[in-house]
């Protein structure tokens, strides 16, 4: 079993960054996919990043070029870097793992709140 936790999300002006990060127990995360999703009010939960255990990384085509995912396996522990931030990034930030190559991530954390005032 794995449990995740995010924090630092909050407020920040367009054009500001923020780094989030997915604290794990439970299990080492490097043995993980890690990827991270959000959900705007109104709106469906939509993909944001993954890093898989060999290091590929995917992004969407809104994080591109300015998300960045990462991972600390010392400290069990996966970040979002998030720059150049704009209005429609506002949303909750989940953090997610799973444990197979491939499927349904089977672990998520608990969300943290992303607002951008433009």
């Amino acid at each position: 079993q794995v449990q995740l936790v995010e924090s630092g999300g909050g407020l920040v002006q367009a054009g500001g960054s923020l780094r989030l990060s997915c604290a794990a127990s439970g299990r080492t995360l490097s043995t993980y996919t890690m990827a991270w999703f959000r959900q705007a009010p109104g709106k469906e939960r939509e993909f944001v990043a993954s890093r898989w255990t060999g290091g590929r990384t995917d992004y969407s085509d809104f994080g591109k070029g300015r998300f960045t995912i990462s991972r600390d396996n010392g400290k069990n522990t996966a970040y979002l870097q998030m720059n150049n931030l704009l209005s429609e990034d506002t949303a909750v930030y989940y953090c997610a793992a799973r444990a197979k190559m491939l499927g349904s991530y089977e672990y998520w954390g608990q969300g943290t709140q992303v607002t951008v005032s433009s």
